[in-house]
């Protein structure tokens, strides 16, 4: 029996391990992120991989920094057959990758070498691609840079958020990743070096970049914010008072008002002119120090003041 160690940390991890453990792969332990304080209460919350590792009785490993701790030690002492990680959240380094005899695989929530890094999900829908998907690859020193067993193809569609496309994404990546293992143990797979001049980056996603730029269109802002959600969310500003927006609708009308202007407001209604003179409504929003709200809620409640004709985002 193929002897492995899994490392993941969120909810995408989750259908991955369980898909090794259905199949009857022995996992020696579970590596994953420490446990982190969550909310505004700062209570402290186990990563969602360890939550199932446990309902499983599985050994878990929780090391704050994966090279030369106790915890790698640890795996060198497993003597796994195969390391498998899945959104783990740290690189891991050469020796560790060492270990395993049969090397160290990643499911990767893009179709590398597009969006090499650690949120390929969000720079595809905030691109406005039309499909994204899931590789199967060797892990080397580089991030992401190892060659491609395997890929598949998802679309993504103009319902679709961050939550929805790792919840399809995850089911994706176990099945193509328990059909690669048996070839891969037998060695009858055959890898495919990923193509430099075709390579993209997804950094994670900074303070500046969830902000939203009404210069934009429409259609590209909508994007933006399905590519945020449901984090870190985009914002915006009203008064110098944050402003996180939750979900839009871009419109069929047009308008000659600079971006960023609110041109229609109601009690249930509030159009926001953007970039290319095209319109945005707001459907969903959370004002500063409040919970997320219906657009109709926030404009009966602390939305009465704003007015048509006032900016955004200055």
């Amino acid at each position: 029996m193929t002897k492995i160690v899994f490392m993941g940390t969120p909810t995408f991890s989750v259908p991955i391990l369980e898909g090794l453990l259905e199949s009857g792969y022995e996992v020696l332990a579970v590596v994953t992120q420490p446990d982190r304080p969550v909310g505004r209460k700062h209570t402290i919350t186990p990563p969602p991989v360890k939550v199932a590792a446990l309902k499983h009785d599985l050994l878990v490993l929780q090391p704050e920094k994966i090279s030369g701790s106790l915890e790698m030690a640890k795996i060198a002492e497993l003597a796994p057959d195969l390391i498998i990680t899945a959104a783990f959240g740290q690189f891991l380094p050469e020796k560790l990758l060492q270990i395993p005899r049969l090397g160290a695989i990643n499911v990767h929530a893009s179709l590398l070498p597009k969006y090499r890094g650690g949120a390929p999900v969000h720079y595809a829908i905030m691109n406005g691609d039309d499909k994204t998907g899931v590789t199967i690859m060797e892990m080397i020193k580089k991030m992401d840079a190892g060659a491609i067993y395997k890929q598949a193809e998802i679309p993504i569609t103009k319902n679709d958020d961050v939550g929805t496309m790792f919840e399809k994404l995850s089911l994706l990546g176990k099945e193509l990743l328990l059909d690669t293992l048996p070839d891969l143990i037998t060695g009858n797979v055959t890898k495919i070096p990923q193509k430099e001049d075709e390579v993209t980056f997804s950094p994670n996603i900074t303070r500046e970049q969830e902000m939203i730029d009404w210069q934009k269109t429409a259609e590209a802002i909508d994007n933006h914010v399905r590519g945020l959600r449901p984090w870190p969310i985009a914002f915006t500003t009203y008064e110098g008072v944050r402003w996180k927006i939750w979900n839009v609708t871009p419109l069929n009308e047009t308008t000659k008002e600079i971006p960023g202007t609110i041109i229609k407001k109601d009690k249930s209604q509030l159009w926001v002119a953007c970039g290319a003179n095209s319109v945005l409504a707001l459907n969903e929003l959370q004002p500063a120090g409040k919970g997320k709200q219906t657009i109709t809620a926030f404009l009966n409640g602390v939305g009465q003041k704003v007015m048509q004709g006032d900016k955004l985002g200055e």
